[in-house]
């Protein structure tokens, strides 16, 4: 059921808004970044796939913040 408080969706918010979105997937978590069709990957837990989305970012990019819906 999403992470231990039961969420199913986190989205991520940078410096200019949401920046991408986190889906608990049965027991993967699937990675898809603001204004994209296609989802970057499906990730063992909730921390790699922040990870994965932060990488994203690019270098000296903040961590976003995420919030659970």
């Amino acid at each position: 059921m999403g992470d231990e408080h039961g969420h199913r969706i986190f989205v991520a918010y940078g410096k200019a808004g949401a920046v991408g979105s986190i889906r608990a997937e049965g027991a993967d978590f699937l990675v898809t970044m603001a204004g994209s069709d296609e989802p970057l990957g499906t990730y063992p837990t909730l921390e790699i796939a922040k990870n994965a989305l932060s990488a994203q970012l690019g270098p000296g990019a903040d961590r976003p913040e995420f919030h659970p819906h």
